[in-house]
């Protein structure tokens, strides 16, 4: 999973210097997303509230990889595929060597291995997990969003009237909820998320794809854009169950993308975090190499800064779901009466670290929590009544009333770690003279740390 992009994922493209042959690859346009939820109907532009980027894309994951693989590639980076990691050896706590399997042409069909040193590891391997599951063993699932997601691509789906040509389509369902995704080659991707519980119901009177068939019919809107399709991919099946790891980063490593943690797909989160934590690790790993930084700083900064990433998104989707709830929404529990507690957002990241779990720790968690729980609620409601009501919006926009919501949302789901009012541990990125780590004013360090001297 994971085709259609958020536009914060436009900056790291430009931060990449990739914007320009991803956007040669022809990939669909994504201006904004049609919601179809609980009875009720609207449309998010992402062009209607301020921001850099008014638009993202829909994207073939596969191609979109590929594209971004060669492009690194092309930019000096080694690329080895089709191998394996076997093993990580270890020096104490900290991983120093990896033991690989390719194929090789003197080995025959055979396997050979041979090993890698190196002085800092990113673990991109997904939900797999190599460094959290076989070694750290420091993964927590979360009894929210145990979910079960079945998907396949058709031709000759139907794009609805009211959702906007290469805008994402989201419906509720009684126990779930389904998604459509257009692609430039005329392929659409549909996919069902349901509750775990309900899956493992139907699985014993039914065959998977008698499950996903019916369960498309459980919305109006998908009965009109299924209507003259034809299912022309093998379905697959992902268990998109909520966890985080307890330490995103330690000596000599860097847990990136779903290896560190997972979250429900509604909201298009999974890229988004991906290249997040991955463009943090580069700033990291950029500033320990100059000596600009020491270990244990960057460890520090980069667990807080991916996690409060992650459980914003945990908290939004939540405060999302309860906004749009009318009693209860399946598997989702109605949450308390929560306060409307105005907060500035630019101090928000405190509350957001204190929620460590899902839904059900949410209301007992500090009062803090609460009103972040009241603030997300509150805006989501302002929001989505300002994007209903277009001639509203136009006189919310002359008087300037837009400002906030958009700052509140740009501090959930934008960049803020590119500049100083969003410094974590006292760190933020800086790209310019050259991507890595600087401190903010009140924690230059006493003495000045020796730096590598760079040719």
């Amino acid at each position: 999973m994971g085709e259609s992009l958020l536009p914060a994922c436009m900056e790291i493209l430009d931060l990449l210097d990739a914007s320009e042959v991803v956007a040669e690859a022809g990939f669909q346009r994504k201006p904004g997303a049609y919601m179809d939820w609980k009875g009720e109907q609207w449309s998010l532009d992402f062009g209607e509230l301020s921001g850099n980027f008014c638009s993202s894309y829909q994207v073939p994951r596969a191609e979109f990889d590929h594209i971004l693989l060669k492009h690194s590639q092309n930019q000096g980076a080694l690329v080895h595929q089709g191998v394996s990691v076997r093993e990580l050896l270890f020096e104490g706590d900290r991983p120093v060597s990896a033991v690989c399997a390719f194929a090789s042409a003197e080995a025959g069909t055979a396997e050979a291995e041979m090993r890698i040193d190196f002085d800092y590891l990113i673990d991109a391997s997904g939900r797999s997990g190599l460094m959290s599951t076989r070694y750290l063993k420091n993964r927590r699932f979360h009894q929210s969003f145990q979910n079960v997601a079945i998907w396949g691509y058709w031709s000759g789906a139907m794009r609805p009237e009211a959702v906007s040509e290469g805008a994402i389509a989201v419906s509720s369902i009684p126990q779930g909820w389904l998604w459509y995704i257009p692609f430039s080659d005329g392929r659409t991707s549909l996919g069902v998320v349901i509750h775990k519980d309900r899956f493992q119901a139907l699985r014993k009177t039914k065959s998977m794809p008698e499950i996903y068939a019916d369960v498309l019919q459980e919305s109006s809107l998908f009965q009109e854009i299924v209507a003259r399709g034809e299912l022309t991919s093998e379905l697959r099946v992902e268990q998109d169950y909520s966890y985080q790891a307890d330490r995103f980063a330690g000596p000599g490593y860097f847990l990136a993308g779903d290896s560190a943690c997972f979250l429900d797909p509604l909201l298009s989160t999974g890229v988004h975090l991906a290249m997040y934590s991955s463009m943090l690790a580069a700033a990291g790993i950029a500033s320990l190499i100059r000596g600009e930084v020491t270990e244990t700083e960057t460890a520090g900064w980069y667990d807080e800064s991916y996690r409060g990433a992650f459980l914003r998104f945990m908290v939004f989707i939540s405060a999302f779901y309860e906004t749009q709830s009318r009693g209860k929404l399946g598997f989702y529990k109605q949450a308390e009466e929560i306060s409307l507690f105005d907060a500035d957002p630019t101090n928000l990241r405190r509350a957001f670290l204190n929620t460590v779990s899902g839904m059900e720790d949410i209301a007992s968690a500090e009062q803090t929590t609460a009103h972040l729980m009241g603030e997300m609620s509150r805006r989501i409601r302002e929001n989505l009544d300002l994007r209903a009501d277009k001639s509203v919006l136009r006189e919310a926009r002359e008087k300037d009333l837009t400002k906030s919501s958009a700052k509140f949302f740009d501090s959930i789901e934008g960049l803020s770690c590119l500049s100083e009012c969003g410094a974590v541990e006292g760190f933020y990125v800086r790209v310019r003279p050259r991507l890595g780590l600087a401190r903010t004013v009140s924690r230059q360090p006493v003495f000045a740390e020796p730096q590598l001297a760079m040719a």
